[in-house]
């Protein structure tokens, strides 16, 4: 009975998916918020070509702090294009 409590414990302990979530929601907002305020300066202070360069790193890791498996994704496809297996 005690190595079921053990493993049913283990289980327990390896799913994320609520964290995840929790994490998503609380640093999604902030994370918007920063990067409109960041972005309404660049574009007061006239400097069009950082504020570019500025919104495609927000878009970048908007994409993979929204999509984490898009990670796994481009690792696998980089590792099939240079012939690692």
């Amino acid at each position: 009975m005690s190595a079921y409590l053990v493993a049913a414990a283990h289980t327990e302990a390896l799913s994320t998916t609520g964290l995840v979530t929790y994490l998503q929601g609380l640093f999604g907002p902030l994370f918007l918020g920063i990067v409109g305020i960041v972005a309404i300066f660049f574009l007061f202070t006239r400097e069009i070509i950082r504020f570019v360069q500025f919104i495609v790193l927000a878009i970048a890791i908007a994409v993979v702090f929204y999509t984490p498996s898009i990670v796994q994704t481009i690792a696998t496809g980089i590792a099939n294009a240079l012939g690692v297996h």
